[in-house]
C-alpha cells in the first residue's frame, strides 16, 4: 500500500465537512481537487470518492444527484486492485451499497419513489460486501431508515 495524496487530500475535505462543520471550506477543496485530477477523466477511485463526498456537500438536491449519479459510473471503472492500494479495506462491491443508499435518497427528496426503491433495491442487494464495521453499521442503519420513510421493510 503506498500514500495516495489525492486521496488524502479527499480525506481533508471530509474532515472539514463532516467533523469542522464547515461545508463551504469542503465543497471548495473538492471542486479545487476535482480540476486537479482532470474531472470525470481523472483516475476512477479518485473520481468515484470525491464524487461520492462533494454530493454532501451540496445544497441543491438535483447538483447532490448530479455527483452522486459521477460516483456511480466511476465506482463501475474501479478494480479492487486499486482500492487495495490506496489501502481501503473494502472490495469495490462495499462502496455500491452507500453510493446506491444516496441516490435513494436523493430520489426520495425529489419526489421519484419508483427510482428511490430501485436504488434501495441495489444497495440491499450489495449489503453482503459490508462488514460488521462501524462504516457497515452506518450504511446498514441508513438503509433501514431510508425503507422506512419509503414503507419498506428491510
Amino acid at each position: 500500500m503506498t500514500a495516495d495524496p489525492t486521496m488524502a487530500r479527499i480525506g481533508q475535505g471530509v474532515e472539514l465537512h463532516h467533523h469542522q462543520g464547515r461545508r463551504e471550506a469542503a465543497r471548495d477543496l473538492f471542486a479545487q481537487i476535482w480540476d486537479d485530477i482532470g474531472g470525470e477523466q481523472g483516475e476512477p477511485l479518485h473520481v468515484c470518492v470525491l464524487a461520492h463526498s462533494m454530493a454532501d456537500t451540496q445544497d441543491d438536491v438535483h447538483e447532490e444527484l448530479m455527483w452522486d449519479l459521477r460516483a456511480l459510473a466511476a465506482a463501475d471503472r474501479v478494480t479492487d486492485e486499486q482500492v487495495a492500494q490506496v489501502g481501503v479495506a473494502l472490495p469495490v462491491a462495499g462502496l455500491y451499497p452507500s453510493l446506491h443508499l444516496n441516490l435513494s435518497e436523493c430520489y426520495r427528496k425529489l419526489g421519484d419513489l419508483d427510482r428511490a426503491r430501485e436504488h434501495l433495491q441495489q444497495a440491499r442487494a450489495g449489503i453482503g460486501a459490508l462488514g460488521d464495521d462501524e462504516y457497515g453499521q452506518l450504511i446498514k442503519g441508513g438503509l433501514e431508515q431510508l425503507a422506512e420513510q419509503l414503507g419498506e421493510t428491510i
